[in-house]
């Protein structure tokens, strides 16, 4: 086979502390794609970055880079692969100019896990609907408060937006592998693919939603979960009960009889416990005044608060916040 006949040309960052799994899921599928072939297959792709240091996965096993960055218009995808947790840090300034640069030679951009941060550090991703996990939703929005928070999808596990594609991660980054291999290769060789792999071959094991948030039976019905993460997401400003319901393509009555047969709750109450849940994440971890959390948790303002903050807590916001640093010390 000559290069010329390569099909899919993909280039792998791979970001420390990257998720092993979510970079295997990807890499076992071209593998075996290449050992359906006597020749070389109809995939190309290799391991780059600014060095040639190992890159330390979370699991501690590290992968040695195959080139350089180099030219990014060399492939057609280039896969962001980031890990499970928000990142520590943000990407080099070497690697956000290659991504940029990549973009706007037209090529795909993929941000597996926590990678989404790199690609919207590199400002990549404006004017596009993106995937974020629910759990890295908040850290995401304070870094990135210039991309519109209806931009960001936190009730499905990846999105697909013309040269942008995003995953959450988990079982969906084989979806999203299969997806985009399907657009170059004949369906034969990824179904065959994929029965190697013990997979479902009409796609990958990714559901459709994100898993839910603590507190929510992970066997309870899609819809009550995916309104548990949009009320998670939008914790500062909540939809009404009718556009919530609406989302869902449910009607308020049934969306209330979800929440109490399956949570014993309201849709309100559910949400007013997470913007307090909220509220107390971010007067331990953060040093915001309360006014200004009281704002980014949905409250009309800090007396709002503060007065159900003391009846859930038994004290005043900054009390709460005062103990709780001081039993950390």
């Amino acid at each position: 086979m000559n290069e010329s006949d390569i099909s899919v040309r993909i280039g792998f960052v791979l970001l420390p502390q990257f998720a092993m799994g979510a970079f295997a899921a990807f890499a076992d599928l071209l593998g075996l794609l290449d050992a359906q072939t006597d020749t070389p297959g109809p995939c190309a792709w290799e391991v780059v970055a600014d060095t040639l240091i190992p890159v330390r996965s979370a699991s501690g096993i590290q992968v040695v880079p195959t080139d350089l960055l180099g030219d990014p218009l060399r492939f057609g995808y280039i896969v962001v692969v980031g890990g499970p947790l928000s990142p520590a840090a943000d990407a080099s300034p070497a690697l956000l100019a290659w991504l940029r640069q990549a973009a706007r030679g037209g090529r795909h951009l993929v941000g597996l896990c926590n990678g989404v941060h790199a690609l919207a550090g590199a400002g990549v991703l404006a004017g596009y609907r993106l995937c974020v996990g629910g759990d890295q939703y908040r850290d995401f929005a304070d870094r990135f408060p210039s991309i519109a928070p209806e931009r960001i999808v936190t009730d499905r596990p990846s999105v697909f937006d013309r040269r942008r594609i995003t995953c959450a991660g988990g079982a969906a980054v084989t979806d999203v592998a299969v997806r985009i291999l399907r657009r170059h290769l004949p369906e034969a060789d990824v179904r065959r693919a994929l029965r190697c792999l013990q997979i479902d071959a009409a796609g990958g094991q990714g559901g459709q939603i994100q898993p839910p948030p603590p507190g929510v039976p992970a066997e309870s019905p899609p819809a009550l979960r995916r309104a548990a993460l949009v009320i998670e997401q939008y914790a500062g400003q909540i939809p009404g009960l009718g556009d919530l319901a609406d989302r869902l393509g449910l009607s308020p009555r049934q969306l209330q009889r979800l929440f109490r047969q399956h949570l014993d709750t309201t849709p309100q109450a559910y949400a007013r416990a997470v913007r307090l849940r909220q509220a107390a994440w971010m007067l331990r971890h953060t040093d915001k005044s309360i006014a200004a959390i009281a704002s980014d948790c949905g409250f009309s303002d800090a007396a709002h608060m503060a007065r159900v903050f003391r009846v859930e807590h038994g004290m005043a916001p900054g009390a709460w916040r005062r103990e709780k640093k001081e039993n950390t010390v």
